[in-house]
């Protein structure tokens, strides 16, 4: 039997913070808890509303100082649980938004150098369109560039000098190891130095004086699973279970659409058109490219979308199964349900991320005759050369290339 819920019994209280108890429930349910979990919060939330009336703490004074200290007697009185010092965190931000929403400990010193790195990342999200991880990865380098040249002073980019920026990147390579690394620690740099010239701040083209890291592409061969382990990695999910339709459906986008993992978070309500059969995908650098909605798939998301997606506000098509329900946060949640998935199926394959799908329908295509450009499109690579890596895995055809061994048959 399904347990009701009832509000809690302080609106006849006075003060902003009991008013604030009702505001809190509401967002509760709007979240999608638990109707246990939503009295466990109330009940501990007007008991601080009653101890902060208590101690005579008004509302707009409220600080984390009062929270610690209220724990404290909870602890002593031995009533205190984890989680108790999130919950009421949430309701102090609603009790005094302003004071407590921003604690001092919290608050951040914006320096010159955070200050150019702030206006890089704009440049990079609205002339660039480069997705959120590109903007971070550029931010970090170019923010570990301006720390070393300028340390806590003004930033002055027209004092900057080829010899500033050879070091550090010759300082950074050694540090970062990885060449993959190192790489797009100097193209953030070129970017930079770029925007500077863009802005009338550099003078010289410091750009070109950015050293080349080695780093030998399409070195490796692309990590995949076979066919087989596939069905079993989708086979494994439980779709009987909320959480299981939503896994599955995400898996056979990936595994036959080839989405990126970001890709699967950005997926919208509005991205599916039901009565032409596609599907809109928002790739990098705000592009949108429309695919053909296969029957499987949809199957898929038709079954989550009735039977296993909670009702909440937010249009992105897959949402967290536990409260707060709210789309998935960041491409490292697709990663991990993918090696969840690895793990019941009992595959041990060579990466466990969202990516390994990726590869492996890459490799499936090539297999079954798709040429190069047939899954360029499909994968939606912006350069042909990316898709070349794929070459490697086709055997058939390596062979026919390989030359006669010139010391005869061993």
């Amino acid at each position: 039997m399904t347990q009701t819920f009832r509000d809690p019994p302080c609106q006849a209280q006075k003060g902003s913070v009991f008013s604030s108890v009702q505001v809190f429930v509401e967002q509760m349910r709007t979240k999608g808890y638990a109707a246990a979990s939503m009295k466990t919060s109330t009940r501990l939330v007007t008991d601080f509303a009653v101890w902060l009336d208590q101690h005579g703490i008004e509302g707009h004074s409220l600080s984390a100082k009062h929270i610690a200290d209220y724990l404290d007697d909870r602890w002593l009185q031995r009533r205190r649980r984890r989680g108790d010092a999130f919950t009421l965190d949430a309701f102090a931000r609603i009790v005094a938004p302003d004071e407590y929403g921003v604690r001092p400990e919290q608050r951040v010193v914006i320096s010159p150098a955070l200050r150019v790195r702030q206006e890089f990342e704009q440049y990079l999200l609205r002339e660039r369109g480069l997705a959120a991880a590109s903007i971070r990865l550029y931010g970090e380098s170019v923010g570990r560039f301006l720390d070393g040249a300028f340390g806590s002073a003004e930033v002055r980019l027209d004092q900057l000098t080829a010899p500033d920026v050879i070091g550090f990147v010759q300082t950074e390579a050694a540090r970062l190891r990885h060449p993959k690394r190192a790489q797009v620690m100097t193209t953030a740099l070129r970017s930079f130095l770029q925007y500077g010239r863009y802005c009338g701040e550099i003078v010289a083209d410091l750009h070109t004086c950015v050293p080349t890291v080695a780093n030998w592409s399409l070195a490796g061969i692309p990590r995949t699973i076979s066919p087989g382990q596939v069905q079993s990695l989708l086979g494994g999910c439980d779709r009987q279970s909320a959480s299981g339709r939503r896994d599955y459906a995400m898996l056979v986008l990936i595994s036959r659409l080839g989405l990126r993992a970001s890709e699967v978070v950005d997926l919208t309500l509005d991205d599916i058109d039901w009565t032409e059969g596609a599907i809109r995908i928002r790739g990098p650098a705000q592009r949108a490219d429309r695919l053909p909605l296969p029957a499987d798939v949809g199957a898929a998301l038709v079954d989550y979308l009735r039977h296993g997606r909670p009702d909440c506000t937010s249009r992105n098509v897959f949402i967290r199964s536990r409260a707060p329900l709210r789309a998935l946060f960041g491409p490292s949640a697709v990663s991990c349900i993918v090696f969840r998935a690895l793990r019941r199926a009992g595959i041990d394959s060579p990466t466990k991320g969202a990516h390994l799908l990726r590869h492996s329908l890459a490799t499936q295509m090539l297999g079954g005759g798709a040429s190069l450009g047939e899954i360029a499109e499909i994968l939606r690579h912006r350069n042909p050369q990316t898709t070349t890596i794929y070459a490697k895995v086709d055997l058939v055809s390596l062979h026919t290339l390989a030359l006669p061994w010139l010391g005869g048959v061993q």
